[in-house]
């Protein structure tokens, strides 16, 4: 059987397929439309239908509209509508409540127009939370699992503490809103001076420069009720540290102590808020597994913790733990629903993929002079040693927010100021840290705490101190990294890159940062790729087998 997810809703529009049990593909529309987590100036944005990344689902399947046998939408209205307490209540605004709830009831509708021959009433409504809770429980490597998902919110809650068992969802616990993990942290990335609902990850980096001195106070603010839930009272954020305003990277250059402190103090709340959340489902399930989503999720230091001192033995985090995840989510539910067996998730190379023979295209349109190596892991291998950032674009796109070798900028670890140089070509704060990528069998020797393979970045890692010094770049203020490791069966080519680059350099590390800059997303096609090396100061691009340097661009 054949379902479609989608999420468009609050933001991070995206398409998901399942076919017969199986993830086929899966795509964010901003890797699409070019606009980073669906925004644009006007707050309707929120609710773009994926139309281009539902409409490449399909093709790339060989599926028409009316091949599908169900299509989720990961938000349902009637959730709102049956609520018993008023959008002010609940801390929302009325108005937005309502045509929110408008535009979801008319979703079959929109769904139908933007995909011909779609019949509106295959269209089904998944909970939000359900959603992102199917997106790690029925995808995860467990049969069984405890499943938590905190995020900003969903139609009348903020969290979902659940227990999986054979596919079905148990749902144990869930927060009613105003009361959201996920809303105070974006509350707080707002006051810092970043963007709400997309740049929280800056604040758990500004963290690591900080101490929690406000822990006490916010302990009385942030809690939990021994129920599940938790409390969030309303914080005067100004008490803490002068608001940043301005715009994108309004704190870039601005930031004090007091904002890293700040910073430092709500990591820590969250961290602890966790911790109890997840003793309280433990205890309730005695699964020994935890599997989690929503964009709380994606907190990689809070999870790491989570893990080291938290009651389960496992955790396995969704890589799109964000809204986009929920198109994932919303079709995995329906086929289980369906009686589907539903395929555990093994790879996050869902989005789109090119030919050879399309990529030469690409380049020899664009006028590019470039080379086929006769063994390109080598020769890239010899760029990086030689200290030359390369923009390394292979096979199908990754589906979430992170770059895992497939949409990457990569470069020599062993270089301290490779930090703040890759930080300046991608046009970002420089307290922002970068990733190293490590083959899998090695990791141990380099990385300690955390969970190892660690193949989605969600997690991090202290940098053994005899190492620290070796691989400079990739060292964050704290003494950790967030490591991706790499399997050679899984991924061979990034495997033999990263073990010609050992032995030219003796690191089996390389610098592994998403291949994008700032506000855009990531890059997706060939066009985005060669207009990201045309404007920015990379020196190598690597597109599929063929290898172009800047100094070869503009040869006649």
């Amino acid at each position: 059987m054949r379902f479609l997810g989608i999420n468009a809703i609050f933001h991070d529009p995206a398409a998901a397929l399942v076919v017969d049990g199986e993830v086929v593909a899966a795509a964010e529309e901003e890797r699409f439309s070019r606009r980073k987590h669906g925004k644009r100036p006007v707050p309707f944005s929120a609710w773009e239908l994926p139309e281009r990344a539902a409409a490449w689902c399909l093709a790339q399947a060989g599926l028409r509209p009316e091949d599908l046998d169900g299509v989720a939408y990961s938000y349902d209205p009637e959730l709102v509508r049956l609520d018993q307490e008023s959008p002010a209540e609940r801390g929302l605004d009325p108005l937005w409540e309502e045509l929110r709830t408008t535009y979801a009831r008319r979703a079959p509708a929109f769904l139908a127009t933007a995909l011909p021959g779609l019949d509106s009433a295959r269209v089904r409504y998944v909970p939000h939370h359900v959603a992102h809770a199917a997106s790690a429980g029925l995808a995860a490597p467990y049969r069984d699992s405890a499943v938590l998902v905190c995020d900003g919110r969903g139609e009348a809650v903020s969290h979902l503490a659940g227990h999986y068992q054979d596919g079905e969802l148990t749902v144990l616990a869930a927060q009613r809103l105003p009361h959201s993990l996920g809303l105070m942290y974006e509350d707080v990335t707002a006051h810092l001076g970043f963007l709400r609902s997309c740049d929280e990850y800056k604040v758990m980096a500004l963290a690591a420069y900080g101490e929690p001195r406000h822990l006490g106070e916010l302990r009385e603010l942030i809690y939990t009720t021994g129920d599940g839930g938790f409390r969030v009272e309303p914080v005067d954020w100004g008490g803490y540290a002068k608001a940043l305003t301005g715009g994108d990277h309004a704190a870039e250059d601005r930031w004090t102590a007091d904002h890293a402190d700040l910073a430092a103090s709500v990591q820590a709340r969250l961290e602890e808020v966790l911790l109890e959340l997840a003793a309280w489902l433990h205890d309730r399930t005695g699964e020994r597994c935890l599997t989690m989503a929503g964009g709380v999720a994606l907190n990689c230091v809070a999870n790491t913790r989570l893990l080291d001192e938290g009651p389960f033995d496992a955790i396995w985090v969704q890589p799109a733990a964000g809204d986009a995840g929920t198109a994932l989510g919303g079709a995995l539910h329906l086929s289980h629903v369906h009686g589907e067996p539903v395929t555990p998730m093994t790879d996050i190379a869902l989005g789109r993929g090119w030919t050879d023979e399309e990529l030469a295209a690409w380049l020899t349109s664009a006028r590019v002079p470039y080379r086929r190596p006769a063994d390109l892991a080598n020769a890239v291998a010899a760029e990086l040693a030689a200290d030359r950032i390369v923009a390394w674009f292979q096979g199908r796109s990754e589906y979430g927010p992170r770059a895992l070798g497939h949409r990457s900028l990569l470069a020599h670890p062993g270089r301290a100021a490779n930090a703040e140089r890759l930080n300046a070509v991608k046009g970002r704060e420089q307290f922002r840290p970068i990733a190293p990528m490590v083959l899998a069998e090695r990791a141990h020797e380099i990385f300690d705490r955390g969970p190892l393979p660690s193949p989605y970045m969600l997690f991090v890692h202290d940098v053994r101190p005899e190492w620290r010094d070796r691989i400079p770049a990739v060292v964050h203020t704290d003494g950790t990294a967030r490591v991706q490791t790499i399997d050679p069966g899984a991924d061979p080519l990034l495997a033999r890159l990263l073990e010609a680059f050992d032995a030219r350099t003796g690191l089996p590390v390389v610098v592994n940062t998403s291949l994008n800059t700032a506000g855009r997303p990531m890059v997706d096609d060939p066009r985005d790729a060669l207009e990201c090396f045309g404007s920015a100061p990379v020196d190598v691009l690597v597109l599929g087998p063929y290898l172009v340097r800047r100094g070869e661009v503009f040869a006649s």
